[in-house]
This record gives C-alpha cells, structure tokens and sequence, in this order.
C-alpha cells in the first residue's frame, strides 16, 4: 500500500508540474553537472581525468586499416538514400554526450559541457562548451544543434533518428549557449539520448538544404569529432585523418581515445578477398565470428611469426538477435504458428556442426547473455504483473514460458519437421503431391542476402533443403549492398539476415526496432514489421520505470515477448571477441569494460606501439 500511494503521490507531483509548465512557470531543476545516469549518479566525478578504459598515456600515431565486405556511394550516413560506411557515424560526428562503456547507460559531457534535468524528467538543458569547433575551426553554436535536431526528424532521415521527434514538444535557445529540448511526457532515458544526436553543421546545407537528403559523394562532411575525410575512392575505400587541431582532445572523456592517426576504411567484393587481405598484411585487425574459422583459419605465418596476435576479449553484452528474420506483412510469416513451424525446420545443432563444429551457443532470447534476459520458465513476480493485464492477446509461450527446439543433431531432424508440418496443418496448409499449398496456391518465399557472406550462404542452403522436405519451395537470392539497403528500407523481403545489437541500457531506441511505426514507415529497423500491443506497453514500462528493479523487470517482459512473437530464427552468438590484430596494435586489456571490446569503433581506446 505505502509502494502503490507513494505513487500516486508522484504522478500528482509530475501532473501539476506539467501544468506549471504550460503556464510559462519555470520548472525545477537539478544543478547542472558534468554528466548523467538513468538510474543513481555518474561513476565518475566532475573532476575525473579520463574514462576509466582509456589508458591517457596512450602514443599517437600510426595508421589503422579496416576492412569490410561491400561498397559505399555515400559520406551521409544519416539518410536513407545510398550506403555509408557506418563507421562514419562515430569517425565523423560528436554528440552532446558520450556514453561510458563501463557503465550500463551513464553519459558524460562531450560538445556539451554540462548537462541539468528538470525534477519532473520533461526537459533538458545542455550548455555547450565554449571550445566546441568543428574541424573547418568555425564553432559549434546552438542554431547548429537545433538545426541538427530539426533537419534528422525529416522524412528522409534514417528510420533510428524519428521516433523521437515526436515526443519532443519544444526546442529552444537559452543564452549565448544553452539548448533546452521539453517532452511531452516524463521520460528520463528519451532525454539522455537527446544528448547522443549527431551534431552537424547547419551552413554546409545553408544554400541546398535538400543536398542533406542526397546520396553522393561529393559532398564532403565537415566533422565535430577527432577525424576529417581526407581521400575518398568511390566504392573501395575512404581515408580519415585524426584533426590536428580538435578541439577536444584534452578533455577527460577525449583524453586516451582517438590517438591513431590515419584510419583507412577498404571495402571487398566477398569474404574471401577480405581475409585475404588480412592475411597479406594489408589491414590492421580481423574480428572473427565462426568458432571453427578461429581455430581453423589462424595460423598462417604472420601469426606463427608473431606479427599477429589472437586476442580473445570477455564481455557481458546481451547477444541481441541474430538469425533469419521473417517479414509479418507477407500473408504466409503473419501467423504465429507458421513462424513457429520454420522455427522447427531450422536443425540449429546440425547448422551449428557444419559451420562451428558445435562450439558456439544458440541466442535463446534478444537479451541473454545479460542480467536482463527472461526466465524459459513460467513469468513470475514483477514480470508476471506487468505481463498479465495483457494475457488474453499475448501469444503462447509469453505467459507460461518458451524455449527454442533442440534436435538430435542428425540432419533428418525428423522431429522437428513432424512438429512443423502439424503446424502448418493447424494453420491451415495442406500438402499436394509434395508441394504446400495455402488459399493462394503453392507457398514459396526468397531467403535474401548480400552478396559474399559465404557462411550465410551455406546457413540458407541447409536450410533450403529442409524446407523442401515440407513442400516450401524457398529459394535463396543474393544481391549487391546497394539493392540491400533499398530493399530493406522498403521492406520488399520476405525473410532475409538480420542482425541486431541491443545493449545493457534499451530505451526509446527499441521503438524504432519494433514499435508500431516501423510497420508501414519506410527505413525503420522493425524489419520482422512486429505490430503487438504487448511491446509498446512493456517499451512504455520500461521507460516509465521509477526503480532499476522495476526497469529490469520491463525488459524481462519486452524479451518475452519478443521471443515467443518468433519474428526471428535465432542462430549463435559469441560469448567473447575474437579478434586478430597486428601485434603494435594495443588495447588496454587490463581494463576491460562491461561491453567488452565494443567501444563504438575499435580504435576509439586502441594505439599503436612501434
């Protein structure tokens, strides 16, 4: 009773500071301060020297080589038209705020130089840093910020930039320097990622604003972070150079990161060339995903020389979802029992025998791996409350717990296709002449990929072979990036690869990956077009959340419920890093922080040592 009336209390409390607010009455805020944690307070003080995983007497220096499979036509990566290299969104451009990789979601002053929230979690103000400059000197200024804001809530930003705009109210100056961002509703982690927008600069766009929508390469950024393109060969590579003269190097939570000063970004036709490649020495590291390549495909003579070495990096990252996604505005992937049934044709333990002689474990939810992973039992306590209101719509499995399938490991996998063509049957598919058949005639789909990913290749080849086994007739098409990317912003797929990182801090983020508008809104990231009640009230719990516990339980609902919605066949995850570098490529292994290697771009705390 004390719990349920001390609520009552505070939602009274925030109801009239609203009002306050629509009067004009300025509301009360926190002092502002060096940083800000969803929960508590920031690890580190306001007079910290450097984030705790950056070794701050790191040399500077040297150049970092990446590769990647695919190609690029574009230097925007804010855009739906074209492909970028997605390291650009961290390589090119600062934010606000910096996130802390040692802490679950707490983040730091970057362009601004403090940050004040007001009691009720409606508005923010940053104040930015008299210093902040982008890389052509010019500073950054408040037009700058709110141009940016303004100019990423537009049809034709990327789909993971609009979902917030909707929920802000009001944007506005405040003095020489400050920005205060007002929400409609009270919600603490939509303003912290306020502060992890892309900063860019309004008078590169002041004559053309319609050239931020274009996809080119003609069109150079100028940065606000440590690096500026400096070389560009359409299609095959792009060469970025540390800025001499950025501004915020001394800062503590710049201090250590970013010291390498050349990074190159080389893009291949296929796997193949790309190991290749690192093989000959002409890239600086390799990550690996495949337990057998790792043990297999690494000991080649700069290994056994020593000019390589094979670091294994620990990490407590949830495993997110990777895995075959199937497309719910198809007829055939909107029934629950159909996706469960290509659930149980996928033979995991055989697949995961061919391509990782075993040794990788199966995803079993979006979220293991991590303190915040569902129980496969039965929903309990908190979980259970939250879950219940809803019962009558949820699916089978929410509720009362759900597992994937395990098979014996024999290719046969009889099992597992019994199971399927019963529910398959159920859902009203019938077998002809060894062909299914549903209201429209045979059932047949495309597994799409990209072109020269040789290990999803063999995935869907498997299992293609199953699937005929129940009369599907699905046939695997693989295209170039370019028509990827067009494709998925269109959801024109019927099932396809689908990888999705997800971190120790979900929040409105997770609207974008399956909220209700990426049903129908083009370039959203809800490619399984998930449109289930349940995920937006346990995403609404989750950010309305007053206690970690309760937050924790919240997410333990969303991955049950994302789970037993079986959007996805789930294949394996890595449970640590696997990455091949060259031997003066060094990290600072003695603090690891809880994500492990994954600190936005590799080199952001890596150096070099001759």
């Amino acid at each position: 009773m004390m719990s349920n009336r001390f609520t009552q209390i505070r939602h009274h409390a925030v109801v009239i500071l609203a009002v306050l607010a629509t009067a004009g009455i300025a509301l009360p805020v926190s002092a502002a301060t060096h940083g800000i944690a969803l929960y508590g307070e920031p690890a580190l003080p306001a007079d910290y020297e450097h984030l705790p995983q950056a070794n701050p007497d790191a040399p500077v220096g040297g150049t970092f080589s990446d590769g990647q499979v695919g190609t690029f036509d574009s230097l925007n990566p804010h855009i739906l038209q074209g492909n970028t290299p997605w390291q650009l969104r961290f390589l090119a451009y600062e934010s606000l705020l910096g996130r802390a990789y040692d802490e679950p979601f707490t983040l730091y002053g970057l362009l601004a130089e403090s940050v004040e929230v007001s009691d009720d979690n409606t508005q923010i103000t940053f104040t930015l840093n008299p210093e902040a400059r982008f890389s052509d000197g010019t500073p950054v200024t408040v037009d700058d910020v709110i141009w940016s804001w303004n100019i990423l809530g537009q049809q034709g930003a990327n789909g993971r930039y609009r979902p917030a705009f909707a929920k802000v109210k009001d944007v506005e100056p405040v003095g020489e320097r400050g920005i205060r961002f007002t929400i409609h509703a009270p919600d603490r982690e939509l303003l912290m990622t306020l502060g992890l927008r892309p900063i860019m600069k309004a008078a590169q766009y002041a004559d053309d604003e319609a050239a931020f929508f274009r996809s080119g390469l003609s069109n150079i950024p100028v940065t606000s972070a440590p690096y500026v393109v400096t070389d560009v060969d359409p299609g095959r590579s792009v060469v970025l150079e540390r800025d001499p003269d950025y501004w915020g190097a001394d800062l503590p939570f710049r201090r250590g990161t970013n010291v390498i000063d050349t990074i190159r970004m080389e893009f291949f036709g296929d796997a193949t060339a790309h190991f290749e490649a690192f093989k000959a020495g002409e890239l600086s590291s390799m990550r690996e995903t495949n337990a057998t390549a790792w043990a297999r495909d690494y000991d080649f003579p700069a290994v056994r020389s020593g000019e390589v070495v094979l670091s294994e990096i620990p990490h407590q990252r949830p495993t997110g979802m990777t895995g075959l996604v199937m497309n719910t505005r198809r007829p055939f992937f909107d029934d629950w029992r159909v996706r469960e049934a290509l659930i149980q044709a996928f033979n995991f333990e055989y697949v995961n025998n061919v391509v990782n002689a075993g040794a990788q474990p199966r995803i079993t939810s979006y979220y293991a791996n991590s303190p915040l992973a569902m129980d496969h039992g039965p929903a309990e306590g908190r979980v259970a409350e939250l879950l219940e209101p809803l019962s009558a719509d949820l699916l089978p499995g929410t509720l009362e717990g759900y597992s994937l399938p395990e098979s014996d490991g024999k290719l046969s996998n009889r099992r597992g296709l019994r199971t399927a063509a019963k529910l398959l049957a159920e859902a009203g598919y019938t077998v002809e002449n060894g062909v299914l058949m549903g209201d429209t005639g045979p059932v047949t789909f495309e597994i799409l990929m990209q072109t020269g990913s040789s290990e999803v290749q063999t995935i869907v080849d498997i299992y293609v072979e199953a699937l005929k086994r129940l009369g599907i007739d699905a046939r695997a098409v693989a295209i170039d990036s370019a028509q990827y990317t067009e494709r998925m912003n269109s959801y024109d797929f019927d099932m396809t690869w689908f990888t999705r990182g997800l971190s120790l801090s979900p929040g409105n983020e997770q609207l974008a990956y399956w909220g209700p508008d990426g049903v129908d809104q083009p370039g959203s990231r809800n490619w399984m077009g998930a449109d289930d009640p349940a995920i937006g009230a346990m995403i609404d719990a989750m950010l309305s959340a007053e206690s970690q516990e309760d937050y924790t339980a919240a997410v333990k609902a969303l991955d049950r419920v994302l789970t037993a919605g079986r959007y996805v066949i789930p294949v394996w995850h890595n449970p640590v890093s696997w990455i091949a570098h060259r031997a003066d490529l060094k990290y600072p292994a003695d603090r690891l922080p809880i994500y492990g290697d994954f600190i936005g771009f590799q080199p952001d705390v890596w150096w070099i040592e001759d």
